[in-house]
């Protein structure tokens, strides 16, 4: 395993240990049974399993975003939005590992700077992309990522079809782009 690749594997398998299983089933033997390596690298790689945690999370924050072109520059209104739309339908994994992480942050006070570092991740970027369309209103950014937060929760627990609330929501960075 090269140096870069591996630690990307590795932050994969954490994604997907945690996704399957829950942030208890985060052990270094799990990770390496999915990445096909020795737990040791595991150690390696990341020293603790706190920061094998935070790099995980890093790493999901910004595939997801990276991902759904939120972190792109000089988006039009319909790329902002396209993005919005392609994130609540973005890899599951990457997802259902935050939203694990989030809710055990809930009981163990340690994973609440994980939490706080996942919503100011997303409402930073969000912030960022309405202001570069001209869009300064934080209610707005507010707005659109409780609702985004919740569409994407919703599609990870009961799929359906959330284009309607989708659309509005497009909608909504029109109008606020035109004020």
């Amino acid at each position: 395993m090269k140096d870069a690749s591996g630690r990307t594997a590795l932050l994969r398998a954490s994604i997907t240990v945690v996704a399957n299983g829950g942030l208890r089933a985060l052990t270094y033997r799990a990770v390496a049974a999915e990445a096909g390596v020795s737990h040791g690298l595991i150690r390696h790689h990341f020293g603790t399993k706190d920061q094998l945690i935070a790099a995980a999370m890093d790493f999901a924050i910004e595939e997801s975003l990276l991902g759904s072109n939120m972190m792109k520059q000089g988006v039009t209104v319909d790329e902002f939005a396209a993005g919005i739309e392609s994130l609540a339908e973005h890899d599951g994994p990457v997802q259902s590992f935050q939203y694990e992480l989030l809710l055990e942050s809930r009981r163990r006070p340690e994973l609440r700077r994980f939490a706080e570092r996942h919503y100011s991740a997303y409402r930073t970027a969000i912030g960022t992309q309405l202001a570069s369309l001209g869009v300064h209103d934080e209610g707005v950014t507010e707005l659109i990522w409780f609702c985004l937060d919740g569409i994407v929760f919703q599609q990870l627990v009961l799929p359906r079809n959330v284009r309607p609330a989708l659309r509005r929501m497009r909608a909504l960075i029109v109008e606020a782009s035109r004020q």
